[in-house]
């Protein structure tokens, strides 16, 4: 007994100093590098609930801004199960954005990784996500796809606003979905609308309303796996040199490592239908309620740039420290996630005078891709490869819609998470002119 209580006391002793040997390399890292001010909060749930709570509210960044008061604008918390530095510095999110795979690689929670695919341009890194990126870039904003687009466009809301009679309700978020997705789904397939169109858009709502329907994925995918059957059948016939018509053409056309697989082509045609159904519709909605408040800025042309600074569609970024990292004096440690809160930066008033203002009029004669205080679209080498033909999309719907009606919008409200959308789907009743 003796012996064993010995052996015991001897063990306590040796971890307590191995954990104070490693508190005080901590420390001593600390003093040079010292991590930004903040609380973790509760064992093992840290700040989650309070984030989520915020979140759901009218003022999600109220999260950020009792912080930021007390830290500054960039502090640590533990959210969603890991440590995090957040960052409402557009600095250092410029920075974070900015660096490769070598510095920071995507996190997102492991049951949407596996629901994303893992070969997805979301969560791949280094050399083929830059190759990804790139030939879904370039095309996306190609003078033929714009032309394309533009042409579509204009079709597509002949038709919808065609229908529409006098005094009609009409429920602006599921018209813009209607539109958009078709739209989105014939730039990178070439799907005219039919039953595979239908099918596709029924299952891919199922996929987003479940937050990620994985038998849903699996319908979708058998059907474009099938899509890319065909058209590497045809390819082979044709041969190689005849112009791309859509995204799916320039990935199958490229010739890289084989790296570009049917299942890396299927996970990314699947990702990059969201903007169809959830960012890009909902830029236009809350263009229109926007609007719907403030009736003098009709003529606005910047009304698509203040849109997105005061709608913040996409909130931010969460990026996962692959090394210790040390940023205007601060340290990211190695394992830690860093989350980018755009949101709060679009609405600081030391940006924007009177920030939760709708005011089009703040971007007369000014560049918005020329400040880091603006970033709708993320930034860095996983910059929104459609982001110009978010901007064309909005630009033809509201062209006619403010052309062709008038409107009076019924009372709605924004919801801001987990995705943000008009909770009433912004019912407008519209007059022709």
């Amino acid at each position: 007994m003796t012996t064993l209580f010995g052996v015991c006391t001897a063990a306590f002793f040796f971890m307590s100093m191995v954990i104070l040997l490693k508190i005080w390399k901590v420390r001593k890292r600390d003093d040079d590098n010292p991590l930004p001010g903040g609380s973790m909060g509760w064992p093992f749930i840290g700040e989650t609930l309070e984030f989520v709570s915020c979140a759901y509210s009218s003022r999600p960044e109220s999260f950020m801004d009792k912080r930021r008061l007390i830290y500054g604008k960039v502090f640590k918390s533990h959210i969603f199960g890991s440590p995090t530095v957040v960052s409402t510095d557009p600095e250092v999110s410029k920075f974070v954005l900015q660096s490769d795979a070598r510095t920071f690689v995507p996190s997102y929670p492991r049951s949407l990784m596996e629901l994303m695919g893992k070969s997805s341009i979301l969560l791949i890194n280094g050399s083929l996500q830059r190759r990804v990126h790139g030939l879904i870039g370039s095309f996306l904003k190609s003078p033929h796809l714009k032309s394309q687009i533009t042409q579509d466009m204009h079709k597509y809301v002949d038709d919808l606003m065609g229908s529409w009679e006098d005094d009609q309700l009409v429920y602006v978020q599921d018209e813009t979905k209607q539109i958009s997705f078709q739209l989105l789904v014939r730039g990178l397939m070439s799907l005219e609308p039919g039953e595979d169109m239908q099918f596709l858009k029924q299952q891919f709502r199922i996929f987003i309303a479940g937050l990620m329907s994985l038998p849903a994925r699996k319908r979708m995918v058998k059907l474009i796996r099938g899509i890319i059957k065909e058209r590497r059948k045809k390819a082979d016939i044709v041969g190689s040199g005849f112009a791309p018509r859509d995204v799916l053409d320039v990935l199958l056309g490229d010739n890289y490592s084989d790296q570009l697989t049917d299942e890396l082509i299927s996970d990314n045609m699947i990702d990059l239908m969201i903007p169809g159904e959830d960012s890009v519709p909902l830029l236009m909605t809350l263009a229109v309620k926007y609007l719907s408040d403030c009736p003098t800025a009709l003529k606005q042309l910047e009304v698509i740039t203040e849109t997105l600074r005061l709608g913040n569609i996409i909130y931010g970024t969460m990026r996962k420290a692959m090394r210790d990292v040390e940023v205007k004096g601060y340290l990211i440690p190695k394992g830690w996630c860093v989350l980018t809160y755009f949101r709060s930066v679009h609405l600081d008033e030391t940006h924007y005078a009177d920030p939760y203002g709708f005011s089009p009029w703040r971007w007369q004669g000014k560049d918005s891709s020329t400040t880091c205080n603006f970033t709708p679209f993320g930034g860095g080498q996983r910059l929104c490869p459609g982001l110009d033909l978010a901007r064309l999309e909005a630009s033809v719907f509201l062209h006619h819609l403010v052309t062709r009606f008038t409107w009076v919008a019924e009372e709605d409200t924004i919801v801001n998470f987990p995705t943000v959308r008009m909770k009433g789907r912004m019912p407008v009743r519209v007059r022709r002119k």
